[in-house]
């Protein structure tokens, strides 16, 4: 017996309203955790440094879906408080890994400003911060635009690997009618939702690069 279209829509709508649950927390949470991080690996204080570019490297060094894994079942193998919901493992393991990535992304666009523009910025009588913001941040946003879009779209498609723990995102659902009923389609129709998400996020990501054509970084 074959499911309606309908069925298969409502559950694989279903899945795809976890999907950008997933895609949107992390994106929020992520964000801002990795300009902290980031400030972290560009610390004077050596110690700080040093062990903050280490936890970069390892979570850079190692699979997601691993990570998903440690962080669902570790909890509960080494301090017997096991996770209570999925999804906030999920949501947990994807916002460290995408901190750091976006850390990186960070340090590399505000390293890339030349020491030059700090100095006269000192000069005119401006605070640290006052040069931060007013001088420099624009540049580095415009600068890390590229990486950081490719990043967020792969973010998009990764939020696949929630499957791994029986999150039931998009894949997910289609899976569990692929299986129920041996039916193929549902699983390439998937495809359709990624292509529009990512589609939507191209568009804006172009939209943000032409705006700041003007600036010339």
């Amino acid at each position: 017996m074959q499911p309606e279209f309908s069925y298969v829509i409502q559950h694989l709508m279903s899945g795809f309203g976890v999907t950008c649950t997933i895609f949107f927390l992390t994106l929020v949470m992520a964000l801002p955790l990795g300009l902290l991080i980031a400030f972290g690996s560009m610390s004077n204080f050596k110690p700080v440094r040093l062990i903050t570019r280490a936890f970069v490297w390892v979570i850079r060094g190692t699979p997601l879906m691993l990570q998903v894994i440690v962080v669902f079942y570790g909890p509960g193998l080494w301090f017997d408080t096991p996770v209570s919901s999925r999804l906030t493992a999920v949501i947990v393991a994807f916002v460290i890994n995408y901190a750091c990535y976006f850390s990186e992304i960070y340090r590399g666009g505000i390293e890339s400003i030349t020491r030059g523009q700090y100095e006269a910025g000192a000069v005119l009588g401006m605070t640290k911060t006052q040069i931060f913001f007013r001088v420099i941040l624009l540049q580095v946003v415009k600068r890390i635009i590229p990486p950081m879009s490719n990043e967020i779209i792969t973010l998009v498609k990764d939020t696949s690997l929630a499957r791994v723990i029986t999150v039931a995102e998009l894949i997910k659902e289609a899976q569990e009618i692929v299986n129920i009923y041996g039916i193929l389609w549902p699983i390439f129709f998937t495809a359709v939702f990624y292509l529009i998400f990512v589609g939507i996020l191209t568009l804006l990501f172009n939209f943000l690069e032409k705006k700041l054509s003007y600036f010339k970084a």
